[in-house]
């Protein structure tokens, strides 16, 4: 990367940010880290980063996905991965949909993420790197479920606690767990 390349860097997690904001800055990127949406607007609006990394889930409930859209409006041709530790193809079909390059689970390294950037959103590669050596698990196939309903409530967990005939604290549970891998 040339130091033209300004990568906005947001996540809330203060050790998973710094060592990652020092990995990409050694690859080539200028870096601002922000730790919220508006702090991360505010960088983005002064900065005008070519490349962001977006954590899913920050503190306060706010989502990464949320930033995606003012971002392409402050840089249409800004390159956006997202990251979770709550990977789901709900979610990730929702970033590729708002403009986002990749969709990335957690833990990542830096190099798949800069590798990430060199995806075209929309450009006929997986946009989640799934494997199908093996179907999905049961507990899996639950978690995609779950978030898929959530996603068609638009995150509104006690109507999606209503469709999927749960008590609304049993989805509050099962949400505040990992995905579950396969």
């Amino acid at each position: 990367m040339d130091m033209e390349s300004r990568l906005l860097l947001v996540d809330d997690d203060e050790v998973f940010g710094a060592v990652m904001a020092r990995a990409l800055a050694r690859r080539g990127f200028m870096v601002n880290w922000a730790r919220e949406g508006a702090q991360a607007l505010q960088l983005a609006r002064q900065h005008h980063p070519t490349h962001a990394v977006l954590d899913l889930r920050l503190l306060e409930g706010e989502s990464g996905l949320d930033l995606i859209e003012p971002l392409r409006e402050i840089n249409p041709s800004i390159r956006i991965v997202v990251l979770t530790g709550y990977a789901s193809i709900a979610t990730a079909i929702d970033a590729i949909k708002l403009g986002a390059a990749y969709y990335l689970p957690k833990p990542v390294d830096a190099d798949a993420i800069v590798r990430a950037f060199g995806h075209a959103p929309g450009g006929g590669e997986t946009a989640v790197p799934v494997t199908e050596a093996e179907p999905l698990s049961v507990r899996r196939l639950e978690w995609e479920h779950i978030q898929r309903v959530l996603a068609e409530h638009g995150g509104n967990i006690s109507a999606a606690a209503r469709s999927l005939n749960m008590h609304r604290r049993t989805l509050q549970r099962k949400l505040g767990k990992r995905a579950v891998n396969r």
